[in-house]
């Protein structure tokens, strides 16, 4: 069983949809701490007067401390409704708008049941797959019950939950190979891989601008033209190639 496990990014961009498209397994980690300026309640779409703007979706406060799990969207603001309107200059511009702010709406109102941030984008992902056609077992790490006692650095969170499912193979994008010991894979027997997206570029009005949220992908090139794109990655085998890729 492949495995890769990755913290839950709010519309993330098409990589994320890679690792998840590359694995048998996908565990969304949410038993870390949050930390500002990441990929947990925002990412960008295109602006139509700059290359790129934010959508997001603001947290209640919290503090600096608090793992993801305990995170949750701000109540009374209809933020939904804003990154709704914010995808509508796509209408002029997107071959694909009608369907993707479609699914865009959807998904965000199916998610408005739960406010905590990790089950909002556990809502999005899925709903993102499906309409991708991708199909893949989802588990959230803080419903697993995992056991991270023989945790000693950042590169060891994936092997322990690793060997605790039952992995073989354990997949990671590559920008984070240098955490990794091989050593320690190979002496529990589970396979260590790093997934290298080609570069992704596709015909757009104005400016490309790369690695913008999902969003942006399906708006220009539908189902069908984003899951050829999924394809277009390479799986690296050897760390020391990976980490210098």
């Amino acid at each position: 069983m492949r495995l890769a496990i990755m913290q839950p990014y709010f519309f993330p961009y098409i990589g994320y949809f890679q690792l998840i498209s590359a694995a048998d397994a996908f565990i969304l980690f949410d038993d870390v701490q949050y930390i500002r300026h990441g990929w947990i309640n925002r990412n960008r779409i295109h602006d139509p007067n700059k290359s790129w703007q934010y959508i997001t979706a603001p947290l209640e406060k919290h503090e600096h401390t608090d793992l993801i799990r305990n995170l949750m969207a701000r109540s009374g603001e209809d933020w939904s409704a804003k990154i709704v309107s914010q995808v509508q200059h796509y209408k002029r511009r997107a071959p694909y708008f009608e369907e993707t702010v479609n699914l865009v709406a959807s998904l965000l109102a199916e998610a408005a049941g739960d406010s905590r941030i990790s089950r909002i984008n556990l809502v999005i992902l899925r709903g993102v797959c499906r309409h991708l056609g991708i199909d893949r077992p989802f588990q959230v790490s803080s419903d697993c019950g995992f056991d991270y006692r023989n945790v000693h650095d950042a590169g060891e969170w994936a092997l322990r939950i690793s060997e605790q499912v039952g992995a073989k193979e354990y997949i990671n994008p590559v920008s984070g190979a240098a955490l990794f010991d091989p050593a320690k894979f190979a002496a529990s027997g589970i396979k260590l891989s790093f997934l290298q997206p080609e570069e992704i570029v596709y015909s757009r009005r104005g400016p490309f601008e790369p690695w913008l949220s999902i969003i942006d992908v399906l708006m220009f090139n539908g189902v069908a033209g984003t899951r050829q794109l999924l394809d277009r990655y390479s799986l690296l085998a050897h760390p020391g190639v990976a980490a210098a890729a």
